[in-house]
């Protein structure tokens, strides 16, 4: 039995819930339609009242005037601009990694340290190398010293020519064997190949290092890209050279004025985005890599348009519309002007047809008048 009285409670309090619920909607598509039957009967009373004779009283319009402000249309420049979000990345970095084998006998460097292109960085075990270059350099002193008195002898019409062949061709072989191994002990010997800031020391000394492991990271951040991916709708309006405005969320302060370098030439099918790159100078230092960065790229611009505030924009069935205030006699009226809109930006619309230079549009107590009310102007 109790649980039959929960059940009931719960079925109750959902029943109830459901028609509050029902009730808000069946509010609001009444408030709908009510405004939609106000705006009919405005447009209504309107026609009919510009059917009355001139100088016949007419009680309808007999209203006070509704206060307004005004501002005079004229052309001006329209630009509109979207935003993007990117990451800096380093220009010139570097994964050091030794071209042979060997155990890390010291590291030169630590990590901060800034260090200039060809500055040793680490050196690899190369006691073995040294041996083999020491033992060659003993046999090619013998084998130049017999080359030499062959070649006197061979000049003099003295000997045989395969001695002398021999001899040559020995010293020769033993010269080479001995640049490879000077070639084999410098790649033990790792620089670095660009400037720049030791960011990570990867290996310790004593560990074995093989060539594609990386030991250190050099980066150098002179010079870094913003990179950022945008939607492929965008292709058409981008180009290499654009100007773009840049914005960094840790350095408010900071705006720079760059232009795009490169447009990726292929669009990422998983996204539907193609990268951009902009190249930008940074002397003092304080921008780092993987920094995040805004991108406000330009992709309209009109020399003279008609531009309103976006607020001032309605909409019925028949479309958009603005109110602009005419003179007919000596009143003020209000005028319902449908428009056709271009784009909008920072609350701003371009107005393509609808309205001209010259009139007056409303934009304080647009909201109290309809189409032939009287107005009073401030």
């Amino acid at each position: 039995m109790k649980k039959i009285f929960i059940l009931l409670i719960a079925t109750g309090f959902l029943f109830s819930c459901s028609t509050e619920k029902t009730d808000k909607e069946t509010i609001r598509k009444k408030i709908v339609e009510y405004k939609k039957e106000v705006a009919e009967l405005n447009d209504k009373i309107s026609e009919l009242e510009k059917q009355l004779p001139d100088g016949v009283e007419n009680n309808t319009s007999r209203v006070s005037k509704v206060a307004v402000k005004t501002l005079r249309l004229e052309t001006q420049p329209f630009a509109h601009y979207f935003e993007a979000t990117g990451e800096l990345e380093s220009v010139h970095s570097a994964f050091i990694s030794p071209e042979v084998s060997g155990q890390i006998v010291s590291i030169d460097v630590v990590e901060g340290q800034k260090v200039k292109k060809g500055q040793r960085l680490a050196k690899l075990n190369t006691t073995l190398i040294e041996k083999n270059i020491s033992e060659v350099k003993t046999q090619l002193q013998l084998a130049e010293t017999i080359y030499n008195k062959q070649k006197e002898l061979w000049d003099k019409n003295i000997g045989s020519e395969r001695q002398y062949l021999e001899a040559k061709n020995n010293y020769e072989s033993l010269q080479d064997k001995l640049n490879t191994l000077w070639a084999q002990y410098n790649m033990s010997l790792i620089h670095s190949p660009i400037s720049g800031f030791v960011e990570q020391i990867l290996k310790k000394k004593g560990e074995l290092a093989t060539p594609g492991m990386q030991i250190m990271q050099i980066v150098n951040i002179d010079q870094l890209y913003v990179k950022a991916k945008l939607s492929e709708a965008y292709l058409s309006v981008i180009h290499p050279g654009d100007s773009v405005e840049i914005r960094f969320p840790s350095f408010p302060e900071l705006q720079l004025k760059k232009t795009i370098s490169r447009i990726g030439n292929v669009v990422n099918k998983q996204n539907r985005t193609f990268e951009i790159q902009v190249k930008i100078d940074n002397p003092g230092g304080i921008l780092k890599p993987n920094l995040l960065a805004t991108i406000r790229i330009n992709d309209y611009n009109s020399p003279a348009s008609i531009v309103i505030p976006s607020i001032l924009i309605k909409e019925d069935l028949k479309g958009k519309y603005v109110f602009v205030a005419e003179k007919n006699s000596d009143d003020w009226k209000a005028v319902k002007k449908y428009i056709e809109t271009g784009i909008f930006y920072k609350n701003k619309t371009e107005v393509l047809s609808g309205l001209t230079r010259g009139q007056l549009i409303i934009t304080d107590g647009y909201n109290n008048v309809s189409d032939g009310a009287l107005l009073s102007i401030d």
